[in-house]
This record gives structure tokens, sequence and C-alpha cells, in this order.
């Protein structure tokens, strides 16, 4: 701790002879032991205080980090819950619209409700042009070639080598 030498030592200990004489010399030097072995302790335990406290403050900011990390977590996934709740809510409103558009044009009108002579036609008309643009859309497969005119005719080759 501190920095004396014997021959320091030596100086310290022919000094106390000398003022304070060598009967009480003992006892002093004995007391002096145990104030410097008290001093000690004391600041060994002081260090480890610090040491503690310095150790506290660390465990501290990591729990805050941590608890500052989950709270981002937290807040994070709750505002992807929302914004998923928001388009699947948006969603199903569309699909339940397209329902009750498709219930609402598939239903027949009552028996008891007259019919207009016109329905009947109106809807074959309807019909028979879904039917066409259905069919106008998908191309056949085997769609016979266009007429050309040329099928009983030989070619040009052909006719130059019999002339």
């Amino acid at each position: 701790m501190f920095d004396i030498g014997f021959t320091e030592l030596m100086i310290i200990s022919v000094i106390g002879l000398v003022v304070i004489g060598p009967e009480r010399l003992p006892r002093v030097a004995r007391t002096v032991g145990h104030l410097l072995g008290r001093a000690q302790r004391y600041v060994s335990d002081v260090k480890s205080d610090i040491q503690r406290e310095m150790q506290v403050e660390d465990l501290k900011k990591l729990q805050q980090q941590v608890t500052d990390s989950a709270r981002d977590l937290e807040n994070s996934i709750r505002n992807e819950a929302a914004s998923l709740k928001g388009d699947l809510d948006a969603t199903a409103g569309q699909l339940n619209a397209a329902v009750g558009d498709v219930g609402a044009s598939a239903e027949a009108p009552a028996p008891d409700t007259p019919r207009a002579p016109g329905d009947d036609a109106l809807r074959a008309a309807e019909q028979t042009i879904a039917d066409t643009v259905a069919r106008d859309e998908t191309p056949d497969q085997d769609a016979p070639q266009l007429p050309l005119g040329l099928d009983g005719a030989a070619p040009a080759a052909a006719k130059e080598n019999k002339a």
C-alpha cells in the first residue's frame, strides 16, 4: 500500500523509540497495526461496494434495454395485427358485398309475383349473348381452315411440266 522500504522502517522505529519510550512502544505498535488493518478492511469494503454498485448499474441498464426492446417488439406486433385485422375486415366486407350481389341476382321472382311478358325473352337473349361471348373468348382447337378455293387446283409447276 505504502511504498516504504526497510531503511524507512528503521528510521521510523528509532524515532518512535525515542519519542514514545521503550515501555509504551510495543503497545503503540500493536494499536497502530490494528488501526492499519481496520483501514485496509474499510478500503477493501468500499472497493467491493463500488464494484457491486457498478455491476448493479450495468444490470439495470441491461434490464432497461431488454425492457425497451420487448416494448418495441410488442408495439410492432400490435401494429401489424391491427393492420392485418383492417385488411381482413375490408376483404370480408368486399366478399359479403359480392355474395349479396350474387344472391340478389340469383333470386328468382316469387311465384305469386306476376311476370312481365318480356322477362323470359330478355333472359333468353342475355343467355344467348353470354354463350356467344364465352364461345368467342375460348377458341376451338380443331377450328377449320378458311376455304381459299385452291383445294382442287394443281400447283403451277405441275401444270407447266404437263404442257
